[in-house]
């Protein structure tokens, strides 16, 4: 039931696949308008979007700017109120230590809330691995992980899909037909399927929306009452969650709220506000007995370091930016090849995975500014592609990981040519005569021009320049 992590990272093979899949295609059009609709009926008042995004932005950067302090607090806090809280470096380390706890009790099967850090840790693999069942339980994770596929989006993981395909997949794998499924149906059987998993799991794992450091509370935000299961059914609960996710105040919660249910599904509110700050305590009628919360860094502080990369980190995952995108709208997720797709996908999974592992993301945008626009913290993507693209080359500060890893000496060459042809009127004049009689000599499959025609019209040059034809005119050169 656990899908192997992702080998490659071909973008532009994914691209093309994306771009051929007519189903896919149709499945995401229809998905996305519907979306951008309902978030655009929650914002209707623009001085309300205004004020609201702004403070969201404040929230975000207030926390980032006291970040080691306010992780510090959260483990004070936490561990006052019973939470057991450990620090992973990396996702090998968050690993060991979730199965650590999970073995130290003997547990065998886990149910999993929607995580996209465990995503991160390809948790359900390594669990596997150790012959550790992991049973997804949020429905769009569950179904999935039943197709042995990776999320295709960051808040509803198989948006990519319609119930056709979902009634195939649970016919193939649940053994149930595939005639007549509406949404409800399906979302019955999963249920049904689920049920017995959350009662007799040795444990619990979730993800974390917003952890609180003045008062050590987890808040988890979800719409099927999944979350809720995983977090109180089992005895043990295991939270994880990437460290720059803290906020400083729980009344910082309440805006963050309004901008993430109604950035992400075009809801007021979602279902389900989950604020965990324990285990189960005398009294209580649930509630797991213990509760550990794995606070990740995994790049995280190499982004923290640099002021401008640093913005990268105010993200509350609402993935606004991908439905907007035109980019994502057409290939869909699986096309990037990481946990993180889209606009956001694009500037965060170079940073924490290297530019040499992602090349292509920074480059993945017409920089149209759509996914600034809609960004309920007010991340400055299409600055930080520019960055990246500088880093990439090797022309930015060489803070981010793997810098310089796509420069080239010919590129580097190409444009100092140019610089030098168009800054001296003679050698643009001779440059301009070859460009017209050579350009038009060459085929469109020449290897100087195989990878722009691949995709574009080889264009035909003029017989003579624009500066010669005024000037057979009689109008003068100025």
């Amino acid at each position: 039931m656990s899908h192997a992590p992702h080998q490659t990272h071909d973008f532009r093979a994914g691209i093309d696949a994306g771009l051929h899949d007519t189903t896919l295609r149709a499945n995401f059009r229809r998905a996305m308008d519907g979306l951008m609709t309902k978030r655009a009926k929650q914002f209707e008042d623009p001085q309300e979007w205004t004020r609201l995004r702004a403070l969201g932005q404040e929230i975000r950067q207030r926390a980032l700017s006291k970040l080691p302090d306010l992780l510090e607090r959260l483990e004070e806090n936490c561990t006052r109120n019973g939470i057991h809280v450990h620090w992973a470096e990396d996702v090998a380390q968050a690993n060991a230590i979730i199965l650590g706890i999970l073995q130290q009790r003997g547990i065998t099967t886990v149910v999993k809330g929607k995580s996209m850090v465990s995503e991160e840790m390809h948790l359900n693999a390594f669990l596997g691995g150790h012959g550790i069942r992991a049973l997804e339980a949020d429905l769009g994770e569950y179904i999935i992980q039943l197709a042995g596929q990776m999320p295709c989006h960051i808040v509803m993981p198989a948006i990519h899909l319609n119930k056709t395909q979902i009634a195939d997949l649970f016919a193939d794998k649940l053994g149930t037909s595939p005639d007549g499924q509406d949404a409800e149906a399906l979302t019955a059987i999963a249920r049904e399927k689920l049920r017995e998993e959350f009662r007799t799991a040795g444990a619990g794992i979730s993800g974390v929306n917003f952890p609180v450091a003045e008062t050590g509370t987890l808040c988890l935000i979800e719409n099927e009452g999944n979350g809720r299961m995983v977090t109180t059914v089992p005895p043990v609960h295991i939270a994880v969650t990437g460290i720059e996710k803290v906020v400083e105040n729980l009344e910082d919660v309440t805006p963050l709220l309004r901008l993430l249910t109604r950035s992400a599904t075009g809801q007021p509110i979602t279902t389900y506000v989950n604020m965990i700050s324990g285990p189960r305590r005398g009294a209580d009628q649930d509630g797991p007995q213990e509760v550990h919360l794995v606070l990740i860094d995994f790049g995280r502080s190499r982004v923290y370091a640099d002021p401008e990369t640093r913005q990268t980190l105010q993200c509350i995952r609402c993935a606004a930016c991908m439905n907007h995108c035109p980019v994502y709208v057409r290939v869909g997720g699986h096309a990037y090849g990481g946990v993180y797709p889209g606009p956001i996908g694009k500037i965060l999974t170079p940073q924490l995975n290297g530019l040499a592992e992602y090349p292509d993301h920074p480059s993945a945008s017409s920089l149209c500014n759509a996914c600034v626009e809609v960004c309920p913290v007010k991340i400055p993507i299409a600055q930080m592609l520019v960055r990246l693209r500088n880093e990439k080359a090797g022309k930015g500060t060489g803070a981010v990981q793997d810098a310089g890893s796509g420069g080239s000496l010919l590129e580097d060459a190409a444009w100092k040519a140019w610089a030098t042809t168009y800054s001296s009127p003679l050698a643009y004049r001779v440059a301009s005569a070859a460009m017209t009689a050579v350009g038009n000599a060459l085929p469109a499959s020449a290897p100087l021009l195989k990878a722009w025609t691949s995709v574009r019209t080889k264009p035909r040059f003029a017989a003579q320049s624009l500066h010669r034809t005024l000037k057979e005119m009689g109008v003068a050169d100025e």
